[in-house]
């Protein structure tokens, strides 16, 4: 799975003008997924992105997570962070998963985040959305779950030994 994160003092997603979803401060994540994501690494992302600390404290530092402000996530799917452009100018999306399979992960995601306690909203699965967001800093991190330790895509498994 890919997500690109992004720090966000409010977002909103809107599908034919009928807004979906809303967040305050918190995250905005784009979340795409790759034929062989399982629930198993959509939970390891979830809890990589719970925990990342990204938010400033007191002291101006980023030493805080979306647990310790009371963020929120809007979760946006995003098949397009598949994108294979090294050839042509067509952008080819034969890496991201099938339909019905990537919905399945992408509602696990946000329902790993839910489950830790962080509220949640997203966008229509497969509709033309349109994203608003308030890009606080801005601060926009790229999370690949083949690149995080402690997980593996291929195997379908989240290893004890690491922390993803």
């Amino acid at each position: 799975m890919r997500a690109v994160i992004q720090r966000v003092r409010e977002a909103a997603v809107s599908v034919e003008g009928v807004e979906v979803g809303r967040i305050a401060t918190g995250l905005l994540v784009l979340v795409g997924v790759g034929h062989d994501d399982t629930p198993a690494v959509a939970r390891a992302l979830a809890e990589k992105t719970a925990g990342l600390r990204i938010f400033e404290d007191a002291d101006g530092k980023t030493n805080l997570s979306l647990l310790d402000v009371a963020g929120e996530v809007l979760v946006v799917s995003q098949f397009t962070l598949y994108a294979d452009v090294r050839k042509g100018r067509r952008p080819s999306f034969t890496a991201a998963a099938e339909s019905v399979a990537a919905e399945q992960l992408v509602t696990v995601f946000g329902e790993s985040l839910g489950a830790a306690g962080i509220p949640t909203a997203s966008g229509r699965f497969a509709a033309h959305m349109e994203v608003s967001l308030v890009n606080d800093g801005p601060f926009t991190l790229i999370l690949d779950s083949d690149l995080l330790p402690g997980t593996s895509a291929a195997s379908g498994t989240a290893h004890a030994g690491g922390r993803p």
